[in-house]
C-alpha cells in the first residue's frame, strides 16, 4: 500500500504536471458529464470515443503500410503482447486486503446502529441530520466535483504558501481562543451576579417571615 500512497501523494501535489493534468482533466470532464447526462450515456460516449481513436489509428497505420509497402505489423502489437493476467496469489492478496476493510466497516456499522455507544450513535444521527441540509443544496455529483477541485488545489497551494497560511491560521486560532476565553469569563461573571441576585432575592423573601416570628 505504501507505493500506492506515494503515487497518490505525487499525483495531488503535481509532481508530474502532465500525468496529474491528464488525471485531473479526465476525471473532471467525466464528473461534469455525469452531472449533465446519465451514467449509461457517459459510459457509452467514452467507449465510442476510445473506439473512434483506436480504429482510426489502426486504419491510418494500415493505409500507410499499404502505401509504403512495409510490414510493421499491428500498431498495437506491443500492447497486445503485454501479460495482464492476474495471478491467483495477487488476487487472493487483494481480496484479503479488501476483506479486512469490509469486516472493519461491518463491525462499525453494527456498533453504531445497535447503539453500543450512545454518544457515537448520536454523533452519527446529528451528522446525518446535517447531511440532509447539504443534500438539499448539493447533489452527489456536485460534491464529488467540489471534492476533486479541493483535492487537486488545496495541497499544492498550501505547499507553496505554507508560511503565510500557517501565520494566518495561527492568528485565527489565537483570536478564536481569545473569544472563547472571554466568553467563558463573561459567563462566569454572569453566573456569579445571577447567584448573588438570587441569594438577595431569597433573603428579602425570608425577611418578613423573620419579623413576624419576632413579633
Amino acid at each position: 500500500m505504501f507505493p500506492f500512497l506515494l503515487a497518490v501523494h505525487d499525483l495531488i501535489f503535481w509532481r508530474d504536471v502532465k500525468k496529474t493534468g491528464f488525471v485531473f482533466g479526465t476525471t473532471l470532464i467525466m464528473l461534469l458529464s455525469l452531472a449533465a447526462f446519465s451514467v449509461i450515456s457517459v459510459v457509452s460516449y467514452l467507449i465510442l470515443a476510445l473506439l473512434s481513436v483506436t480504429i482510426s489509428f489502426r486504419v491510418y497505420k494500415s493505409v500507410i503500410q499499404a502505401v509504403q509497402k512495409s510490414e510493421e505489423g499491428h500498431p498495437f502489437k506491443a500492447y497486445l503482447d503485454v501479460d495482464i493476467t492476474l495471478s491467483s496469489e495477487a488476487f487472493h492478496n487483494y481480496v484479503n486486503a479488501a476483506m479486512v476493510h469490509i469486516n472493519r466497516a461491518l463491525k462499525l456499522i453494527i456498533r453504531l446502529f445497535l447503539v453500543e455507544d450512545l454518544v457515537d450513535s448520536l454523533k452519527l444521527a446529528v451528522f446525518m441530520w446535517l447531511m440532509t441540509y447539504v443534500g438539499a443544496v448539493f447533489n452527489g455529483i456536485t460534491l464529488l466535483i467540489l471534492a476533486e477541485l479541493l483535492i487537486f488545489s488545496v495541497p499544492i497551494v498550501y505547499e507553496k504558501y505554507k508560511t503565510q497560511i500557517d501565520h494566518y491560521v495561527g492568528i485565527a486560532r489565537d483570536q478564536t481562543k481569545s473569544i472563547v476565553e472571554n466568553k467563558h469569563t463573561i459567563n462566569k461573571k454572569f453566573m456569579k451576579k445571577l447567584h448573588l441576585f438570587v441569594s438577595d432575592y431569597q433573603g428579602k423573601e425570608e425577611a418578613p417571615g423573620d419579623e413576624d416570628h419576632l413579633i
